[in-house]
């Protein structure tokens, strides 16, 4: 039996269901029953109707989907999957802003812990930071932990007071700016593609800014048929699954998140036979209110 005719038989013993973030290997988003970017995902977390999720993703949205959906089992192929910029606040700094000012919305990042969205009021992603802030009553935005989303939504909300914290996605902020400007060099014709995790120098450079379904759809929907990536490696699946006429470049040097790339079709095997890596909540004061400010998103994005 082949590994994934394996795994097809554990999720319907087991009532699972596979969710995959487009970061992840080619083979896992293969045999993923949803792919989709951290939006999309915490949406179907709720929807889906199993029992056990199996969330091939970092460790922050093994927490959403459990907060959001605590009497299912959500396990994680990989418990040492991380994201470096889901930490890269401190409470000192939430409760440093919300002294100082009094109108102040604290908009988390859902690439954050559970605990640092506890802190906060509302979660965002790429995909609904834009929509979501603008339509916040607060005229004051303390927006944690990313920097780079965090500019790229002021300048797109310009009429809010924006604080800002000095987190960033290594991946994103390492990106060169002279590899993206080779590219277009050798390939005029594409169309510049950008996450906005990049850097502003990145992002001046792009025909479009948005998230990872943001520039699927765009690749998808666009009469061009070149284009350049400026995001996690990762994606370039989904990108050839939509335009197999379309040519994708990316920088020479590959934006990989190696985290992501730790999740394998044995893993999932493992945690499909063995219930291991189970995410565990402890609901106590902290979690609700994390929870809350999923809920919140969910709502508002709608």
């Amino acid at each position: 039996m082949t590994k994934q005719l394996e795994i097809q038989k554990l999720k319907v013993e087991k009532d699972a269901v596979i969710l995959a973030h487009y970061y992840v290997r080619p083979e896992v988003q293969e045999i993923a029953d949803c792919i989709g970017d951290s939006y999309f995902l915490s949406r179907k977390a709720v929807e889906m109707p199993n029992r056990t999720i199996v969330f091939c993703g970092v460790s922050f949205m093994g927490e959403s989907a459990k907060l959001l959906n605590p009497d299912k089992t959500v396990l994680m192929p990989d418990a040492d999957a991380d994201c470096p910029m889901a930490h890269m606040v401190t409470e000192e700094t939430v409760k440093k802003a919300r002294q100082q000012y009094e109108d102040l919305a604290v908009v988390c990042y859902i690439n954050s812990t559970a605990e640092i969205k506890s802190w906060s009021d509302v979660s965002v992603t790429s995909a609904n930071a834009v929509r979501i802030v603008r339509n916040l009553p607060n005229k004051n935005i303390l927006f944690i932990p990313d920097r780079n989303l965090a500019h790229f939504v002021a300048r797109n909300v310009p009429e809010k007071n924006f604080i800002y914290n000095e987190g960033y996605c290594p991946i994103h902020e390492n990106m060169r700016e002279t590899e993206i400007r080779e590219l277009k060099e050798r390939h005029p014709e594409a169309k510049v593609l950008v996450h906005p995790e990049c850097t502003g120098k990145i992002l001046e450079l792009a025909d479009y800014v948005g998230s990872t379904s943001g520039i699927i759809d765009f690749a998808k929907d666009s009469a061009d048929k070149a284009f350049i990536i400026g995001t996690e490696s990762g994606v370039r699946y989904a990108l050839e699954q939509a335009r197999k006429d379309a040519v994708f470049y990316f920088p020479e040097t590959e934006p990989v998140c190696t985290d992501m790339k730790k999740i394998t079709l044995d893993k999932i095997i493992d945690v499909l036979k063995n219930g291991s890596h189970e995410v565990k909540m402890d609901n106590g004061h902290a979690d609700e209110a994390a929870k809350r400010t999923l809920t919140r998103m969910l709502e508002l994005a709608r």
